[in-house]
């Protein structure tokens, strides 16, 4: 018997051979695939006002382009751009020695004239005397009296002259009107100027705008905006703290190259230094109806476009066609298909499938708070 079993063995194992090769071939059991967390949105009142971001930049409200009152030859400029200046600091100065030398003659022309002055006065006293006593007669009194009349009004031109010649000196240095920031420098030293050219762009210290630009679809809305509080807010870029502004001017006519009108929003007592850029956030007028999401919420099912709907009892996802009416910016209008109380997915649409099982996102710090 044991000759025999030892006879069969091989053949046993020629018959299991097979059935061994297909147990190690066969597939190992898929892995379940893991729940994705999506970001979501649930619609409702507040997402019927959004608001809109534009790019601003921090002006002063005044900016004044100063300019010498003469012309000549800019000997120096002081001040360089982005520097901080006082009220009746010297910005700049012309070459005055033309001007000085009017001034000379002015003042000469005056020494004369207070001369002629004090020489008519003295002979019309002298003639009055000689009236009195009867040497003389009334019409050479009166031509006495006429000649220092003259004289005193020739001495009062050339007093006005010389003070006109003196200011044109004066002229020469331009001082600061008001304390505040440098901001262009157009003119260089050695270059001569008129009259009136500008030398040096100072911005006042004192009350700001943010100023930006709208698009004219936005233009209405944000006219019916002016002077309201609470629907503007700004924030300066790598800041988090925002700040109420008001808008207060609107643009009458588009920019001819952007077609875009330029808005000035009063900061207030925000702390934004000039020239600084800022993130203005309007709040869009709420329209019936109308429903705005972000454009990552947005997908293409057989060539329509649809969001995907959490159903929060079971959560799970299923598409949803919707009728977009237009974008603005990094969102989309929705006219149609949507309502209050739906809860959209707005980050992770990319990898959903109608029916797959989701989990909400959970920021990282809430979810370390909560434990």
């Amino acid at each position: 018997m044991t000759n025999l079993s030892l006879r069969r063995s091989p053949v046993l194992l020629v018959a299991l051979l097979p059935v061994l090769l297909l147990s190690a071939c066969a597939p190992k059991p898929a892995a379940p695939e893991p729940v994705r967390a999506v970001r979501t949105l649930k619609l409702g009142g507040g997402e019927l006002q959004p608001m809109v971001d534009y790019a601003a930049e921090i002006r002063a409200r005044t900016e004044t382009d100063l300019s010498f009152r003469v012309g000549g030859k800019l000997l120096t400029r002081p001040v360089d751009l982005g520097q901080t200046v006082r009220r009746g600091q010297l910005l700049a100065r012309l070459d005055a020695r033309d001007l000085q030398l009017g001034q000379d003659v002015a003042q000469a022309a005056e020494a004369a004239a207070k001369t002629s002055l004090e020489l008519a006065s003295a002979n019309l006293k002298r003639y009055r005397a000689l009236r009195e006593q009867g040497f003389i007669g009334a019409a050479e009194l009166e031509r006495h009296e006429t000649t220092e009349k003259t004289a005193r009004a020739q001495w009062e031109q050339a007093l006005a002259q010389t003070q006109v010649q003196r200011n044109q000196t004066g002229y020469a240095d331009l001082l600061a009107d008001a304390s505040g920031v440098i901001t262009a420098t157009p003119a260089e030293p050695g270059q001569v100027v008129a009259a009136g050219t500008p030398v040096v762009r100072l911005a006042h210290d004192g009350p700001r705008d943010a100023v930006f630009a709208v698009p004219e679809t936005q233009v209405e809305a944000v006219r019916g905006m002016v002077g309201r509080s609470g629907a503007v807010q700004v924030k300066a870029w790598g800041q988090d703290a925002r700040w109420p502004v008001v808008i207060r001017e609107v643009a009458a006519a588009a920019d001819p190259v952007t077609r875009t009108f330029l808005v000035k929003a009063d900061v207030g007592a925000a702390e934004l230094r000039l020239g600084r850029t800022a993130t203005v956030s309007v709040r869009q007028p709420a329209q019936s109806g109308v429903l705005r999401l972000p454009l990552t919420a947005l997908v293409s099912q057989q060539g329509h476009d649809a969001v995907w709907l959490l159903d929060p009892a079971s959560m799970t996802v299923k598409p949803q066609p919707v009728q977009v009416a237009r974008s603005e910016g990094s969102q989309v209008v929705v006219s149609a298909g949507l309502k209050a109380g739906d809860e959209v997915v707005t980050a992770g649409t990319h990898l959903l499938a109608a029916g797959q099982t989701v989990k909400r996102y959970v920021e990282p710090a809430k979810m370390a708070a909560s434990r």
